[in-house]
């Protein structure tokens, strides 16, 4: 056993500077990821910083009608929360679909974010993996892959996020807030992520010692509808194999705003920017939304084992985008 020292700072200025950017320092919230994975050894700290304690719980309505979501806000709590209920549910749904009651009780906002791959050659000490120890080669290329990404791949990594807070926020336009010894940024969500390339053991644009603050959700286009869909192995509150989160307006007829993001088919949300090009400014229809959605899906450079991923999310994105451009409308 490794042995680790505990910090529990009391203000966010104590937090980072016990984290100091240090590589083997790690922050703790909910801890349902990063305990795991110090269980499996994946993960080996030699200091946590418990940020359970700070005042970065809240979940505020913001007079423009945008929503800040604080970063140790339980998964439950958020899903609860009458602005995403009533104005947000693609995220509600995202939340009760990824974890059990007891999980979600227990994870954070930013824990959920920031929480790695599901890869099995990732967690296993005995096999090969560029994210866990770069340069000892990607198990996953070559061996059983039929979990893995179908876009934003590199012949270093070929993992996908496991997230599905993550996807439905990539298609709400989030904004991930930062905070650091550099001081305070945002970052749109979509941005957040890394791609692979030849570095996957930097999953996020974090600089060293940085801490998720808060998410910020702007406000909701009037009149939009939203959905999250997920295709998974078995019943439960399993990982996905693709998902997808969509956001429309329809008006008088025409697509006057649409964002859609696939989740479980790449190290990132995939925002689909070439099925929603398709889409904006057109009559929806069962023909133009099956052109749209190929537009994207058209991209994809399956691996040996997941190629049924594409036709998996194709049937998906049409079926929720069918049913969001194709329900009533209030007056």
């Amino acid at each position: 056993m490794k042995p680790l020292a505990y910090v529990c700072p009391r203000s966010l200025a104590e937090a980072s500077a016990a984290h100091g950017g240090r590589p083997e320092a790690r922050y703790l919230g909910g801890g349902t990821s990063l305990v795991e994975l110090m269980k499996l050894g994946v993960e080996r700290p030699d200091l946590v910083v418990d940020i359970t304690r700070l005042p970065l719980d809240a979940i505020e309505d913001m007079p423009d009608g945008s929503l800040r979501v604080g970063a140790t806000a339980r998964n439950s709590d958020l899903a609860a929360h009458p602005a995403v209920r009533e104005s947000r549910p693609v995220l509600a749904q995202a939340l009760l679909s990824g974890a059990s009651g007891q999980l979600r009780n227990m994870a954070t906002t930013a824990g959920n974010l920031l929480q790695r791959t599901r890869c099995g050659y990732f967690q296993d000490l005995s096999r090969p993996c560029n994210k866990r120890v770069p340069g000892s080669g990607c198990g996953a290329l070559e061996g059983v892959n039929r979990d893995h990404a179908v876009f934003g791949h590199s012949s270093q990594c070929v993992a996908t996020h496991p997230s599905d807070l993550a996807v439905a926020l990539a298609a709400l336009d989030a904004l991930v807030e930062l905070e650091g010894r550099g001081g305070v940024r945002t970052v749109p969500v979509t941005e957040f992520y890394r791609l692979p390339q030849d570095r996957p053991d930097l999953d996020t644009v974090m600089r060293p010692g940085e801490l998720v603050t808060a998410v910020l959700l702007p406000p909701v286009p009037p009149g939009s509808v939203s959905r999250y869909r997920k295709a998974r192995d078995r019943a439960g509150h399993t990982f996905a194999l693709a998902s997808v989160a969509a956001v429309v307006r329809v008006e008088h007829g025409v697509v006057r705003h649409v964002a859609v993001a696939f989740g479980g088919l790449a190290h990132r949300p995939w925002r689909a920017r070439q099925t929603e090009a398709a889409l904006l400014g057109t009559t929806p229809a069962a023909e133009s939304v099956e052109r749209a959605v190929e537009a994207e899906l058209a991209g994809a450079v399956p691996l040996r084992h997941n190629a049924y991923k594409v036709e998996l999310a194709r049937g998906l994105a049409r079926e929720v985008l069918d049913a969001l451009t194709s329900r009533p409308r209030r007056p």
